[in-house]
């Protein structure tokens, strides 16, 4: 368990890194980070700065030094972008088209993301943030984008069949499968109702799509949207990464508690 949860620390981590390569690349802000068409988001130099920070920030988590502050930092960084940028831009653009949230959601979960990498780290000397309350939420933060992703499987039942490979028959029914699994493993990490099998179930679930479907659109596009298809494969990525790390986290933190209470008992 503990030699998983580093790999798909390891995985989180190079895909954040990753997303801040491409804007580096591309000289721009990728959506899912500042939503075109903030000002800042057209300024090169404001891109190369941002995205030198924002690796630099994840580099702990990938070499596991000092990850575990290094981990909420991010977190906190994707929750301020959320409101600083995302939020503001949607109410002056289109806050009533939930569609158009998507980004928004999408970095709401990377901040949860990062909270649930720094949850299954342990705490190294006497160091702390002081914002380690914040970590319970990051489990939600996650399981309320799966829940809305979920939802908008039906109502852009229109739209969604269409991004489904041409290989695959049926891409109606698997729309509305998809659509009800996002949904399930959603509740299920919300309410605590099997959220160990649900955060699993959705961790694979993400990883193939990641495989079938966000791959072979990055190869056919690599350069559409400023690399927006590869930055889709990274986000795909780093939520089926944290998915999988929370599939253990709880049955790890149970254990710790109990060793700890058991040495506390001795003393």
């Amino acid at each position: 368990m503990l030699n998983s949860n580093r790999l798909w620390r390891v995985l989180f981590a190079l895909s954040i890194i990753g997303i801040a390569l491409l804007q580096i690349v591309f000289l721009v802000f990728m959506p899912v980070i500042i939503p075109w068409p903030a000002d800042i988001a057209v300024s090169h130099f404001s891109a190369w700065i941002g995205s030198i920070v924002l690796a630099a920030i994840c580099l702990p988590v990938l070499v596991n030094s000092k990850a575990r502050p290094a981990a909420i930092y991010l977190g906190l960084l994707f929750l301020l972008l959320l409101i600083v940028f995302h939020i503001p831009n949607q109410f002056l653009t289109t806050p009533d088209f939930l569609g158009s949230w998507a980004n928004a959601f999408k970095i709401f979960a990377l901040s949860g993301c990062a909270f649930i990498v720094a949850s299954s780290l342990p705490q190294v000397g006497e160091f702390t943030t002081g914002f380690e309350g914040v970590l319970p939420a990051g489990k939600y933060f996650l399981a309320l984008t799966i829940l809305i992703f979920g939802i908008e499987h039906f109502i852009y039942i229109g739209f969604v069949p269409g991004l489904v490979p041409k290989w695959i028959p049926f891409p109606v029914f698997w729309t509305y499968f998809t659509g009800v699994a996002l949904i399930a493993a959603g509740l299920g990490i919300l309410l605590n109702i099997q959220r160990q099998l649900a955060a699993k179930l959705l961790g694979i679930m993400l990883l193939i799509w990641v495989i079938i479907l966000h791959i072979p659109r990055a190869w056919a596009n690599p350069k559409g949207m400023h690399g927006n298809e590869i930055v889709s494969v990274f986000e795909a990525l780093a939520f089926s990464s944290a998915a999988f790390i929370l599939s253990n986290v709880p049955k790890k933190v149970v254990k710790t508690t109990a060793k700890t209470k058991g040495k506390a008992k001795k003393r």
